[in-house]
């Protein structure tokens, strides 16, 4: 694990911690950024809000709630294009170019304004491709639909709260004055309460008998779907390693939350980055193992 630069590795079956370490002077009481695992966090409260029918269905216009995005040829983006990646937003999610919009959005003190700018490259619903500017626009519909709300103060109501986080949590946003969550990464917390968020989608969006997003929307989220141009491997903001059922979040520097509902089990691994090993293939090989 070490020399894979691992920070924390947990290992949970049938709800019950059966594994847990933590590496490099780390121990459970230190956060770690999650970066892309946020994305799969974003589209739960999206579900909730759907739920709630603050947000009406998948199937809305982005524009409905962004309509400024209009007068750039948005209206045949749906928000399950959004969700799947198959946008065709034309964005560089190069995390080397600091002209990129991935650095624009990370950096940048004004998402609000960077989403307004954004363009199309190819016809929705198309061609997948994983770019960070998805999941922000996910954050920006999310905020249109709370009204009075912030992500980060829904984020409390819908899950930490009810869901009984040992720590607190931050999502870091784009400057004091606009506020807005950087819903495509930036979500800060421990590892313990990076499981939980795999435990209740391992148990269909229910949490000690209280259903906090319903069993459609985890079932929707992460089952095996080639349509429309989305990716196999791929779905609504969960990557899908094999077809066998199991699921994960995954951020860059090998944050990971994967789930496997047949073994009953959820594996968190956070690390300084992915080291020199293959995650995907371990998660399911230790799964492999487990009765």
């Amino acid at each position: 694990m070490v020399q894979n630069k691992t920070l924390a590795f947990l290992i949970i079956k049938d709800d019950s911690i059966l594994y847990e370490r933590y590496f490099k002077g780390y121990s459970k009481e230190n956060i770690v950024p999650s970066f892309s695992v946020a994305k799969s966090v974003c589209s739960i409260l999206i579900g909730c809000a759907i739920d709630e029918k603050l947000i009406q269905s998948v199937n809305d216009p982005v524009t409905l709630y962004i309509p400024e995005l209009k007068k750039n040829g948005f209206d045949n983006v749906t928000i399950k294009h959004v969700l799947q990646m198959t946008s065709g937003l034309d964005f560089n999610e190069s995390y080397v170019n600091p002209f990129g919009h991935a650095a624009t959005f990370y950096y940048g003190l004004n998402l609000r304004k960077a989403i307004a700018d954004l363009k199309l490259s190819v016809q929705p619903g198309t061609q997948f491709s994983y770019v960070s500017g998805n999941t922000q626009l996910l954050g920006l519909i999310l905020e249109r639909a709370l009204k009075t709300r912030t992500v980060t103060e829904y984020l409390q109501e819908k899950l930490w709260s009810p869901m009984g986080m040992e720590y607190d949590a931050s999502w870091s946003i784009d400057s004091k004055k606009s506020g807005l969550e950087k819903t495509f990464c930036c979500l800060n917390a421990r590892a313990r309460d990076f499981a939980k968020i795999g435990s209740l989608y391992l148990n269909k969006g229910n949490w000690k008998g209280q259903q906090l997003v319903s069993e459609k929307w985890v079932k929707e989220s992460t089952k095996y779907d080639k349509s429309e141009g989305s990716a196999s491997y791929y779905q609504y903001q969960w990557w899908l390693p094999s077809e066998n059922g199991d699921f994960m979040a995954h951020g860059i520097l090998g944050q990971y939350i994967y789930v496997n509902p047949d073994k009953k089990m959820v594996i968190v691994r956070l690390g300084e980055d992915e080291g020199n090993a293959n995650w995907d293939d371990i998660f399911m090989a230790i799964a492999q193992q487990m009765n």
